[in-house]
């Protein structure tokens, strides 16, 4: 059974940046697809953006131009690199895989 794990949220300025990683353990998610989902105070979780097991990439308009997907199947990895961020991206963010999400990190942008 896999299970995700996130970290590097926080609380960040209008115009700067956070790094948010997940790693998987249970499964080797060179395999399999994997994306980044947030859900906002209020509102419907939301996927943010995905990265194939074929290395293809897509995102939510809201945050194309500004975030990068990645993923190190060799540390069992994947990354979200947030630039530029603006308040209306606050929300807990999710790791996805496969139906398996997980527990979710916090990313305020306030000043």
């Amino acid at each position: 059974q896999v299970q995700l794990v996130e970290s590097g949220g926080g609380l960040v300025q209008p115009g700067g940046s956070l790094t948010l990683s997940c790693v998987a353990s249970g499964r080797f998610i060179r395999f399999y697809d994997m994306g980044w989902h947030r859900q906002a105070p209020g509102k419907q979780r939301e996927l943010v953006a995905t990265a194939t097991s074929g290395g293809t990439t897509k995102y939510a308009d809201s945050v194309k131009g500004r975030f990068t997907i990645s993923r190190d199947n060799t540390k069992n990895t994947v990354y979200l690199q947030m630039n530029s961020l603006k308040p209306e991206d606050t929300a807990v963010y999710y790791c996805w895989t496969g139906g398996t999400w997980g527990q979710g990190t916090q990313v305020t942008v306030s000043s």
